[in-house]
């Protein structure tokens, strides 16, 4: 499978991304976006293309777009509008597998983030609309034994841990000593699963990554059902 699947990353990838977050500014990356396009744009596309039937196999809503503008790659443009940090690039790579019914980043999805101090994989809703988190906590408050099998099930828990921000308080409506309160006070409902920088040019990153969205499945499954999506 791994001979089948080569890894079109290579060394440069890291290599382009360090040097950019020393010269973070229009002229070094004009004078090095050949660098760009070989080492980081189309590796990344490629390995989109190579995801693409591995993230069917988790669910035929998640798409896989190889789309140099709108696809799966995140731009490496940042949009330095209303940030004070006014650097013009972005010095890691983003990956986003959504939902098809998703329009934006705070969908259902599975991620890839590479930068040379933080490797990882990352399943569920980053920062999800208000309806969609009352959705989730609502599941959780009348299902919370679904909801335990599904976040601490052994095949998943081996790999992926829950991450994101939470509230400070428990939210509108809920008791501060409810049993699942630390659930119920998330924010973002997603799980990352670290790699390093070393994993990024492994032979057999492809069905590396692949297996590790697998055993999220059940997680992505559940949340999809909580805030009324087919997955």
């Amino acid at each position: 499978m791994g001979r089948s699947e080569p890894n079109p990353f290579g060394k440069g990838l890291i290599r382009f991304l360090r040097e950019l977050d020393r010269n973070n500014d229009r002229a070094w990356f004009e004078a090095n976006r050949e660098r760009y396009e070989t080492d980081v744009r189309e590796p990344a596309l490629a390995f989109v293309r190579s995801m693409a039937r591995h993230v069917e196999a988790v669910s035929p809503r998640l798409t896989a777009s190889d789309r140099k503008v709108g696809g799966s790659l995140m731009r490496i443009h940042r949009d330095v509008r209303f940030s004070r940090d006014k650097r013009p690039y972005k010095t890691n790579v983003g990956i986003q597998f959504r939902h098809a019914d998703g329009r934006d980043v705070h969908a259902p999805g599975l991620y890839v983030h590479v930068d040379p101090g933080s490797v990882f994989l990352g399943a569920g809703l980053w920062r999800p609309a208000t309806p969609a988190l009352r959705a989730i906590r609502k599941a959780i408050d009348e299902d919370p034994k679904g909801w335990l099998r599904v976040r601490d099930g052994k095949t998943f828990r081996r790999s992926w841990s829950p991450a994101g921000d939470s509230l400070a308080r428990a939210p509108r409506g809920v008791r501060p000593d409810h049993p699942m309160i630390e659930d119920l006070r998330r924010k973002d409902h997603i799980a990352v699963c670290d790699l390093s920088a070393a994993d990024v040019v492994r032979p057999d990153l492809v069905p590396l990554v692949a297996r590790r969205f697998r055993e999220a499945r059940p997680y992505m499954a559940w949340l999809a059902a909580a805030i009324g999506l087919p997955f």
